[in-house]
C-alpha cells in the first residue's frame, strides 16, 4: 500500500532524527492530524510546506563554561533552535533542567510554531535552554552560568529576530541575570529582547500569572460550551510552579476546589482546598519542596514518590512536564469520573493517553492551545516595550482572556470544518498550521 504524503514525510523525519523520541512524538501528533488539510489543499504538498515546517531554520548548540562557588570550572551545553519565523520573530522560552537535550528543545520549538500562531499575534516559533540545573545552586552560581550562557546566545537574538522568555528553571532571577549580561555586551537597553522581565525594567503586569490564568480561561470556555463550569468541581493540578500556582488561584476565583498539587518528589492532598499563596511562598520564596505544605496545613497529607493522578477529581490539569500522564494514568482518571483534562505543561500526555481521553468522551484541551496564555502575554510585553508604554493588570488580563476565548473558538471551528467536531487536538493543530502555511506560500520557497 502506497504511503500517504503525511506518512512519507513523518517517516523521513524519523529517519533523519533518530533517537529524538520527544520530537518524533510531537511531530507525529501534529502531522497525522493535518491529513485532511492536504486533501483539501494540494497546493501545500506541491510547495513542500510539511517538509519545510518540520525542519528548523537553524539549530544552535554551544558550550557554556562557568565557575562554581568552590572555584571549580563546570561545563554545560546550551541550545537555541530557531524553528520558523514566517509570521514573526522567533519566540519561545529557555528551559534550564538536567533533562534538556536537542530532542526536547526541538519538540518544544516545533510546538511553539503552532501555539504562537494560535494567539493571533505576529510571532514565530523557537526554543532554547541548557542541561544546567539551577536547583541547589547559589544566586552567584546561577548568575555566572546565565552570564556565560548569554555571552554566546546574544549573537543570535534581538528584538526583531528572536525573543526568548522563561520556562522550567528560568524565572525572574534568571531573566534578570540574562538581560543584564545582554545589555553589558550590546551596550544598549533593548527591553524587547527578552520577555518575563521584572516590572521595573520593561516587564508586563499579568505575565507571571498568564499561563495559569490562560489555561483556566480556555478550559472554562470549553466547559461552558457543554453547559458546565468549574463551580463546585474537584480539581487536581500537577506541578507547583508558576503555571500551577496561578491556575489554582484562578480556579478558586471561579468556585472550584483544587485538592492536590505536586512536585518531582510527591504530592500533597488537602481536602479543604490547596492554599495557592502557601504553595507560592514555598516554591517562589523559599525554593523548597512541596512537602513543607503540611507543616503549615496539618490537615493536609503528603504522599512521597506517588502519582498525583491517583487522586479522584472532576477536572485534571497537568502542569508539570512532558509525558507525565501515560495510558494507565489516563485510564485511572476515566475510572475516577474525570470529565475534563486541560494541559498546562507542554505535551504532558502521551499519545496513548490522549486516545484514552477521546475514546471515553473526556473533554480535552491540548497544550498548544490551552497553555498559549504565557506566550500571548509575552507578545503583549513586546508590544508595550515597542511603545515604551505599560498597560494595567486589568487591561492585560482582559486581552489575555479574549485571546484564550478566540483560540478555543478558532480551534473548535477548524475541527468542525474538517469533520472532527469536538476534537480540539485536530482543531488546534489545523487552526495554527493554516496561518503559518499560508504565510510560507506567500514568501515562496525560502
Amino acid at each position: 500500500m502506497t504511503m500517504s504524503y503525511v506518512e512519507r514525510v513523518y517517516q523521513e523525519l524519523v529517519d533523519r532524527n533518530q533517537n529524538e523520541s520527544e520530537f518524533q512524538q510531537a511531530a507525529k501528533e501534529v502531522l497525522f492530524s493535518l491529513k485532511p488539510v492536504f486533501e483539501k489543499h494540494p497546493e501545500f504538498i506541491k510547495a513542500g510546506i510539511l517538509e519545510r515546517i518540520i525542519e528548523p531554520d537553524r539549530m544552535i548548540m554551544f558550550r557554556v563554561p562557568w565557575v562554581d562557588d568552590n572555584g571549580v570550572v563546570k561545563v554545560n551545553r546550551g541550545y537555541r533552535v530557531q524553528f520558523n519565523n514566517s509570521i514573526g520573530p522567533y519566540k519561545g522560552g529557555l528551559r534550564l533542567h538536567p533533562s534538556v537535550n536537542l530532542s526536547i528543545i526541538k519538540f518544544l520549538g516545533f510546538e511553539q510554531i503552532l501555539k504562537n500562531s494560535l494567539t493571533g499575534l505576529p510571532i514565530g516559533g523557537g526554543k532554547g535552554g541548557s542541561d544546567f540545573d539551577p536547583k541547589g545552586k547559589s544566586d552567584s552560581e546561577v548568575m555566572r552560568f546565565c552570564q556565560s550562557f548569554m555571552t554566546e546566545l546574544c549573537k543570535h537574538i534581538g528584538d526583531d529576530i528572536d525573543v526568548p522568555a522563561g520556562d522550567i528553571g528560568v524565572g525572574a532571577r534568571e531573566i534578570g541575570f540574562l538581560f543584564g549580561q545582554y545589555k553589558r555586551i550590546k551596550t544598549m537597553s533593548t527591553a524587547g529582547v527578552l520577555t518575563g522581565k521584572g516590572l521595573n525594567y520593561g516587564g508586563s503586569l499579568a505575565r507571571t500569572e498568564a499561563t495559569g490564568y490562560g489555561l483556566v480561561y480556555f478550559v472554562d470556555e470549553m466547559l461552558k460550551d457543554r453547559g458546565l463550569s468549574f463551580k463546585d468541581r474537584k480539581v487536581v493540578v500537577s506541578g507547583s510552579g508558576n503555571v500551577a500556582i496561578y491556575a489554582i488561584q484562578k480556579i478558586n476565583e471561579l468556585g472550584g476546589k483544587v485538592v492536590a498539587c505536586s512536585d518531582s518528589s510527591g504530592y500533597v492532598y488537602d481536602e479543604d482546598g490547596i492554599d495557592y499563596s502557601m504553595v507560592q511562598e514555598i516554591k517562589e520564596v523559599k525554593r523548597a519542596r512541596i512537602k513543607e505544605y503540611i507543616d503549615a496545613k496539618p490537615n493536609a497529607v503528603y504522599h512521597e514518590s506517588k502519582s498525583v493522578w491517583e487522586v479522584p477529581c472532576d477536572i485534571a490539569l497537568p502542569c508539570a512536564t512532558q509525558n507525565e500522564i501515560n495510558k494507565e494514568q489516563a485510564e485511572i482518571l476515566v475510572k475516577n469520573g474525570c470529565i475534563a483534562v486541560g494541559e498546562g505543561a507542554n505535551m504532558p500526555s502521551t499519545l496513548e493517553a490522549i486516545d484514552v481521553y477521546l475514546e471515553n468522551g473526556i473533554l480535552f484541551a491540548p497544550a498548544k492551545a490551552a497553555n498559549a496564555g504565557g506566550v500571548a502575554v509575552s507578545a503583549l510585553e513586546m508590544s508595550q516595550n515597542s511603545m515604551r508604554y505599560s498597560w494595567s493588570f486589568e487591561e492585560v488580563d482582559m486581552k489575555l482572556k479574549s485571546i484564550m476565548q478566540n483560540i478555543y473558538l478558532n480551534s473548535k471551528n477548524a475541527a468542525q470544518e474538517y469533520g472532527f467536531e469536538n476534537n480540539l487536538v485536530v482543531g488546534s493543530n489545523i487552526a495554527g498550521f493554516m496561518k503559518v502555511a499560508e504565510a510560507m506560500i506567500a514568501h515562496g520557497v525560502v
